[in-house]
């Protein structure tokens, strides 16, 4: 009998420390960061998980919408999100990993519209689709030059541009492009601003309000550095077309 206690007692405790390994992340389809095929999740997924294994951690994720996604994370209701770019705001809520790559953030218009962005003033009068809790940058974000109405994802805001309900969204155009592919969507309907708004860091994110945050955090960049020395950072990025 106490033999049988001692097994038992050894397989729970092997079961919480498994349990305790495990992380939990989410985001939306964002290709090719994150997408939702399981064999080719997303760049950002797959070196998230890549570096915090080397760790001893495993990853559950789940496709989500972003707005809940960030929600729930900076709620500690989810361990981590995947990719996130830079807000003073979001500082208030969210602990910020170490960048590990970066996004150029471009504005999309209809092919035929001359339009080119050289500062916020020229946005004056315009309606910029943008996705719902996307973080953006703070003076992007807080100018009343212009409209922003919201919609859930960038492939909402590229067909309302098509349908002339917005003038323009904006987004990396690694991403579009991606994006443009999966729906259907014509690339050669749409151009880009040669001029970006901006250049945004991404980095993985977890919220204060989780109690483990900082150790998820530290162990993500213990593990990004690792993955970085060892080739699985760049042998990722290979395998998505990324150099």
């Amino acid at each position: 009998m106490k033999r049988t206690l001692i097994v038992m007692a050894a397989m729970w405790m092997a079961s919480a420390n498994s349990h305790a390994n495990t992380v939990t992340a989410a985001q939306d389809p964002w290709p090719p960061f994150v997408t939702d095929d399981q064999a080719m999740p997303g760049v950002s997924v797959e070196i998230l998980a890549a570096a915090l294994k080397t760790q001893g951690m495993e990853v559950d994720f789940k496709i989500m919408p972003w707005s809940r996604a960030l929600e729930e994370t900076s709620k500690g209701r989810l361990d981590l999100l995947p990719a996130t770019w830079f807000t003073q705001e979001r500082t208030e809520y969210l602990v910020y990993s170490e960048s590990y790559l970066e996004n150029e953030l471009s504005f999309i218009k209809r092919a035929d519209d001359g339009f080119e962005f050289t500062d916020i003033s020229s946005l004056n009068g315009k309606s910029v689709g943008v996705v719902r809790g996307y973080g953006y940058g703070d003076e992007f974000l807080s100018a009343a030059n212009f409209n922003k109405p919201e919609a859930n994802d960038l492939v909402s805001n590229l067909k309302k541009l098509m349908a002339q309900r917005i003038d323009l969204t904006l987004e990396d155009k690694l991403v579009a492009l991606s994006s443009m592919k999966e729906a259907g969507l014509e690339s050669q309907d749409f151009a880009f601003s040669s001029t970006a708004l901006s250049t945004n860091p991404l980095h993985v994110t977890s919220g204060k309000a989780n109690p483990n945050s900082t150790l998820y955090i530290e162990a993500y960049n213990r593990g990004l550095a690792e993955i970085k020395s060892n080739g699985t950072f760049d042998a990722i990025l290979a395998k998505y077309g990324i150099k």
